[in-house]
C-alpha cells in the first residue's frame, strides 16, 4: 500500500454507507477451516472501517486492525467502541509489517491485496503467520443471474466516469498465492440475496478509489444524476434486489 496517496481519505462515509459486509457463514468457514477457537490472533491488513476486523473478533483472542488511511483507522476504532481491549489499532500498510506486531493465527484482506507488494508482502506474512494459520483473501460480486440486471447498467455509468489505475488489474491474487509459502488454496463462498437502495448504491460507487470524490471532483453531481437515472427502471419500493457471492481465497502452508 502506498500511505502517501492518500486514494481513500474521502471515500471513509461512503464505505460505510455501501460497501458490503461478508456474511457471516463464510466468516464462520474461514475460522473453521483454520481451528480458530477464540485463543489466536487476527490480522486484518488494509482494515478500512473494520469490517473483517470486527467480523473475526468472536473467533480470535485478539485483533490488530492495521490500515494506512488514518479516517478509515479512525473509523474502524468506532465501529469497535465498546471492545477496544480485544483490539489493537495501527496506522500503516503491507510495508510496515514488522516482528513486533506479533505472530497470527490467520490474516485477512478484503480487496486491499492488489495495492500491495504482493510477493514481499507474503514473504514477510510468512514470518509472522503460525506454522498452520493461513492467509484469506475476500471479495464479492454479482453473477449474471435477473436480480442482479441493474448491475450491468450501474456498471456502465462506473466505468465511464472511473479514472483507469492498472493495479486494480492485479487480479490473479490464486497464482501469487501458490507461488509463496502459502501454496495450499481452496475457495470458499456464500451466497446471499439482499436489498439495496439506490442511496447505498451511489455510496458504494462513490466508496471505490476510482470514482472517489476526490477524483470525481466537480463531475460527482453528474455522475451521481446518471447513476440515479440509470438505475431508476429497476428500482422497486425504493431499492433494487442483489444476490452476491462472497467469497475468501484461504491460502495456508502445504502440511506434511
Amino acid at each position: 500500500m502506498v500511505p502517501s496517496e492518500r486514494r481513500f481519505r474521502s471515500t471513509v462515509s461512503h464505505y460505510i454507507a455501501g460497501r458490503l459486509r461478508y456474511p457471516p457463514a463464510l466468516i464462520a468457514a474461514v475460522a473453521e477451516a483454520l481451528g480458530l477457537a477464540g485463543d489466536g490472533r487476527v490480522l486484518d491488513l488494509g482494515c478500512g472501517p473494520g469490517f473483517l476486523a470486527i467480523a473475526f473478533a468472536p473467533f480470535a483472542a485478539h485483533v490488530v486492525a492495521m490500515d494506512p488511511e488514518p479516517g478509515m483507522l479512525a473509523a474502524a476504532r468506532e465501529a469497535a467502541r465498546g471492545q477496544t481491549g480485544r483490539f489493537t489499532f495501527v496506522l500503516g500498510g503491507s510495508e510496515d509489517l514488522v516482528p513486533e506486531l506479533g505472530r497470527f493465527s490467520l490474516v485477512t484482506m478484503g480487496r486491499s491485496f492488489h495495492w500491495m507488494d504482493r510477493e514481499k508482502t507474503l514473504a514477510q506474512l510468512d514470518t509472522m503467520v503460525d506454522a498452520k494459520g493461513g492467509v484469506a483473501l475476500f471479495r464479492d460480486r454479482h453473477p449474471e443471474v435477473p436480480q442482479n440486471a441493474w448491475n450491468t447498467a450501474w456498471r456502465v455509468i462506473r466505468d465511464r466516469y472511473a479514472e483507469a489505475d492498472p493495479r486494480l488489474h492485479a487480479r490473479d491474487h490464486e497464482r501469487v498465492l501458490r507461488q509463496s509459502a502459502f501454496a495450499d488454496v481452496r475457495r470458499l463462498t456464500e451466497r446471499v440475496e439482499r436489498r439495496a437502495s439506490v442511496d447505498e448504491l451511489v455510496a458504494r460507487s462513490l466508496s471505490q478509489s476510482t470514482t472517489s470524490p476526490e477524483r470525481l471532483g466537480t463531475a460527482q453531481a453528474d455522475f451521481e444524476a446518471e447513476l440515479r437515472a440509470t438505475l431508476a427502471p429497476y428500482v422497486v419500493d425504493g431499492g433494487v434486489t442483489e444476490l452476491v457471492e462472497a467469497e475468501a481465497l484461504l491460502a495456508t502452508r502445504p502440511q506434511g
